[in-house]
């Protein structure tokens, strides 16, 4: 994604040409940027050779998962509606890990027929009733148990997963007492210890802890396991005075680990993946000016990136056309949605911009659309894959008709 001759272009098609076939807002991504994303994941943690399951959560796209599968990953899956997504899109079940802290009695059930490598569970309760389906399947059930470490990620409290506040995993004593109980379990075999701090982590050092805790637990259980779900959570710088995720150290930390450890790594990175291949494309709907604040309004909305609204997440936003006409004034970006929360950005001295001016909101990939809406009754964005010169419409974009 580049600008040449002062245009904005996702690989080699430009955002201009995109809204005059298709209209706005698009939701559009670069199966390049996927594919280097992947690419340097895999060579980030080459020594670990990990099973990288894919967080279906970040984007749910059918067609996109089908071309992250191409390119060697599983999935990580949060509900039987994920699930099947993944298998649809031609992940075999042995390369999927079902996590979540609220699987139903038929999402287990669906889960354990489909024979998927493990189930992540939260909670006694959980287990319990996985080998309760178990027992009257008269199956064996691959799981791994969750822990909950206590560790601040230092990122968003509202995306932060690894705190005893938290409601994911489960705490140090009880992991102890289940431990003990699966090894009498005729219908459960424990396989996996799987833990996941938090998400748009840019700080090694909570991982080097979470490290140092999986060490002393495991030794202490005395339990050997299969693999070590680390979980994801790998951040991407989304302004530009961000730091970024130092992986080298962190994939130093996971081998050391390894050495006391026989055991097989799994990711399950989402955002890394995806999430600066994708920008949303929008148009401008007006410009208000007032004495005491100057708006920019978008035709997208916290309907279509809620990312904003939701945490305070920021979303550079940028010309499709650039030009050298700064303006002085501060403008707030926001969207047609009856909230006040429906604000992406506020910017001082951005190029000067007319009504029907086209912006791109970039690094939008993940929690984008797979967090998007139907709110105030509005359609949702066309999505598409741009691959070179070649346009895929991936989603089709919604018709008012179809939601009301």
């Amino acid at each position: 994604m580049k600008y040449i001759n002062n245009k904005f272009l996702i690989e080699k098609v430009s955002a201009l040409n995109l809204v005059k076939k298709f209209g706005s807002p698009i939701y559009c991504y670069s199966y390049e940027k996927i594919k280097n994303n992947i690419f340097n994941f895999k060579k980030n943690f080459k020594l670990l050779n990990p099973l990288i399951c894919f967080a279906v959560k970040s984007n749910s796209n059918i067609n996109l998962i089908k071309e992250i599968k191409k390119l060697g990953c599983g999935a990580d899956v949060v509900s039987k509606g994920e699930l099947i997504t993944a298998l649809r899109a031609g992940i075999k079940p042995n390369k999927i890990v079902f996590s979540g802290v609220g699987k139903t009695y038929e999402e287990l059930e669906f889960a354990i027929n489909k024979k998927i490598l493990l189930i992540n569970a939260e909670s006694k309760s959980e287990i319990l009733q996985i080998e309760r389906i178990a027992r009257s399947k008269k199956k064996i059930v691959n799981i791994g148990i969750r822990l909950n470490p206590n560790i601040d990620a230092k990122t968003l409290n509202q995306i932060s997963t690894g705190r005893k506040a938290n409601k994911f995993g489960i705490e140090e004593k009880v992991f102890f007492e289940l431990v003990k109980y699966l090894k009498k379990s005729k219908y459960i075999k424990l396989i996996c210890l799987s833990v996941h701090i938090g998400s748009q982590i840019l700080n090694h050092q909570p991982y080097l802890k979470m490290l140092k805790i999986l060490n002393k637990i495991i030794n202490k259980s005395g339990h050997r396991f299969d693999f070590i779900d680390l979980g994801g959570g790998m951040g991407i710088p989304y302004e530009n005075n961000s730091k970024q995720l130092n992986y080298k150290k962190y994939n130093n930390a996971i081998y050391k680990f390894l050495k006391n450890h026989n055991s097989n790594v799994i990711f399950e990175p989402g955002r890394s993946i995806v999430g600066n291949s994708g920008v949303l494309i929008s148009k401008v709907t007006y410009i208000k000016e007032t004495n005491n604040k100057n708006f920019i309004i978008l035709d997208v909305g916290m309907n279509d990136l809620m990312r904003p609204a939701l945490y305070g997440a920021k979303h550079k936003i940028i010309p499709a056309i650039k030009n050298s006409n700064k303006i002085k004034k501060t403008y707030e970006f926001v969207g047609p949605i009856c909230e006040t929360t429906d604000s992406f950005l506020i910017l001082n001295k951005f190029q000067k911009l007319n009504e029907k001016d086209i912006v791109i909101l970039c690094d939008v990939g993940a929690y984008g659309m797979s967090l998007s809406s139907n709110y105030n009754l509005r359609p949702k964005a066309i999505e598409i894959l741009i691959k070179g010169s070649k346009i895929n419409i991936i989603k089709k974009r919604q018709k008012l008709l179809e939601i009301i």
